[in-house]
């Protein structure tokens, strides 16, 4: 078992970092206000209004400004406030002992994917996949805001049809470890130190913007480098495509062909990823996923 970090109690502090690109600090808006609704008192930390060419600072200021919020007492959780690259330039230079040493509540996703493998295994600590108070749409919608709940009490997450369309592309039942995230940022660190682990696994996919074709080519590098084998079973989650040539459905027989010689169970149409509502959910917890229930049951995140 992981270790899940301790929950978060009204008037607590919550340190915002940027690891990936630059952001415009009037994109978070309301967001600030809706941690304040919460409860939550927020430090802003320097790379939340850094630049540094197509990224939020240098490599040394994000990694820095990053280990300031895991030691800095007062600061009881982490959130990652946008996405788009920059966080696998600095994977290999986080201190992932000082992470186990003080276990935090990190949240975000899209390019945290790339930390969020990292932190499971080497920290040996349960991270959250949810979404970045920058999101460009405005204001979270009521179900992604729900979410946050999580962080409060242990809460055992009931994913059923009732949240959103799911669809059994293999049957079957298995519980084990939830990992993965991003396809584009898991493919990316394969051959690596820090290639995801599957083994026994079950692995999230989603993704934004990316082309059937290179859905294929990213699908087939994990069939290559047997991730699609060792895995255990697969939640398919949301896959936004740039343009209406091909559609959700078109992606679902791409996935479908990569994972039915495999036959572990696998259900698609989860809304969690770059969508609305974006279904915040742990990393490093035991799930049961059901295929022919439609069901995903994952054990709580925090103690």
């Amino acid at each position: 078992m992981k270790i899940r970090p301790a929950r978060l109690q009204h008037g607590d502090t919550v340190g915002l970092v940027n690891l990936s690109s630059p952001l415009n600090i009037e994109s978070l808006g309301d967001k600030l206000a809706f941690l304040e609704e919460l409860g939550l008192k927020y430090k802003l930390g320097t790379t939340v209004q850094a630049y540094e060419g197509y990224l939020a600072g240098s490599d040394e200021e994000r990694i820095k400004d990053f280990h300031q919020m895991i030691i800095d007492p007062e600061v009881k959780a982490v959130f990652l406030v946008k996405g788009g690259y920059g966080i696998s330039r600095i994977i290999d230079k986080i201190s992932y002992p000082l992470i186990e040493d003080s276990p935090k509540i990190i949240w975000g996703f899209s390019d945290v994917t790339t930390l969020h493998t990292q932190v499971n295994e080497f920290a040996n600590l349960v991270t959250f996949h949810g979404p970045m108070l920058s999101s460009p749409k405005g204001e979270l919608d009521p179900l992604s805001k729900k979410m946050f709940q999580q962080l409060f009490q242990p809460i055992e997450i009931q994913y059923t049809e009732s949240i959103s369309p799911l669809t059994t592309v293999i049957p079957g039942a298995v519980r084990g470890e939830l990992t993965g995230g991003n396809l584009n940022r898991i493919v990316s660190t394969l051959g690596t130190k820090f290639e995801i682990d599957v083994r026994n696994k079950i692995l999230l996919l989603e993704d934004l913007g990316e082309t059937i074709e290179q859905i294929d080519l990213m699908l087939n590098q994990l069939r290559l480098s047997r991730k699609l084998e060792l895995a255990a079973g697969f939640v398919i989650a949301d896959f936004n495509m740039p343009d209406d040539t091909y559609s959700y459905e078109d992606v679902l027989k791409v996935i479908e062909g990569y994972l039915k010689p495999f036959n572990k169970p696998a259900v698609a149409g989860f809304k969690i990823g770059h969508c609305e509502p974006n279904i915040a959910i742990p990393l490093g917890v035991d799930v049961l996923l059901d295929a022919d229930e439609k069901t995903l049951s994952i054990l709580p995140g925090v103690e």
